[in-house]
């Protein structure tokens, strides 16, 4: 696939400290990245780095294939950003800032105007359009600051942790636009975060910074089985007696964990493949089974597992 963002061996330091320490990134057209880390672990430096805002103290990126440390105008033409703070004239409208942001970015009246009004649609802000600024939400200032971002038409979509401080019910509309975001408009979408469960839901892969490296890059379900050592869970329901259960698993070869949740409920752990075996071994032996399935692998787990010294890097930092 085609590279919308890479760097390579991107270091930031001031004085002593280093705040990004030798990144190696590439994030595909098309995708939804996440780049996920607690506060201070080198995530808003990446970005501005990558939008021309800061110099890297060594080390390369390349945005749409442009060098923003050269390259700064030419990378802010397809480049929308939406910072963790965004700021918006409060005595203006919603549709006002937008159309201030047109002018900025040298759209003719009209095309503006068209544009602006597809996007108030977009983001479930026309209704609220024609309101002071100074009256929104937080949740509503970002999915303004959504709209904003958008206003030059981008190639890539950067979002600095948009969802900090809203209520669940504006994090729930906030992602449901950055996912159709990506399936209707198929622009690039970076999204920095530490709220693990809310990326997992819409990024296609993560990347994971601990103290400004990235220790560890790829699809949730990949960074799980190298966390769990290529193994997995398993659910299970069944009504049969515990002892006939764990008699009959006992033959499963891998199994390294069964666990009785409660009443009729288990948890299994063992190799990818080993779910066959689970249910040939159950169907011997004479015990009905509701339910054998998968668990879906959990983001925060694997964090966990790398932030305390857990080997799932695939290469992604040095």
């Amino acid at each position: 696939m085609a590279a919308a963002i890479v760097t390579k061996g991107l270091t930031k330091k001031y004085g002593d400290r280093v705040v990004v320490d030798h990144l190696d990134l590439k994030i595909n057209e098309g995708e939804v990245f996440g780049l996920l880390g607690p506060n201070g672990a080198g995530k808003t430096t990446t970005i501005l780095m990558c939008l021309g805002l800061s110099e890297p103290t060594s080390g390369t990126a390349t945005v749409v294939g442009f060098d923003p440390a050269r390259q700064p105008i030419e990378v802010k033409r397809v480049v929308g950003y939406l910072p963790d703070a965004v700021g918006f004239y409060e005595g203006m409208t919603g549709r006002e800032n937008l159309r201030y942001t047109a002018r900025l970015n040298g759209l003719e009246k009209d095309e503006g105007e068209n544009r602006i009004e597809s996007l108030l649609t977009e983001v479930g802000l026309a209704d609220a359009a024609d309101d002071q600024v100074g009256t929104y939400s937080r949740g509503m200032r970002q999915r303004l600051g959504i709209a904003d971002a958008l206003v030059k038409d981008p190639k890539i979509l950067i979002l600095d942790e948009p969802t900090v401080s809203i209520d669940p019910e504006g994090v729930a509309e906030i992602l449901a636009l950055i996912r159709r975001l990506a399936e209707e408009r198929g622009v690039t979408l970076l999204l920095s975060s530490h709220l693990l469960h809310q990326v997992q839901s819409v990024c296609d892969r993560v990347g994971i910074f601990v103290q400004g490296r990235l220790v560890a890059q790829g699809r949730v379900a990949e960074l799980a089985r190298r966390a769990a050592g290529g193994a997995g869970w398993i659910e299970m329901e069944t009504d049969a007696d515990p002892t006939r259960v764990t008699e009959a698993l006992a033959a499963v070869s891998g199994l390294a964990d069964v666990e009785q949740v409660h009443s009729g409920h288990w948890r299994l752990r063992g190799p990818l493949d080993v779910t066959p075996r689970v249910v040939a071994a159950l169907v011997g032996a004479g015990i009905p089974v509701r339910r054998v399935e998968p668990l879906e692998p959990d983001l925060d787990e694997v964090y966990r597992r790398v932030y305390h010294g857990g080997e799932v890097a695939d290469g992604g930092g040095r």
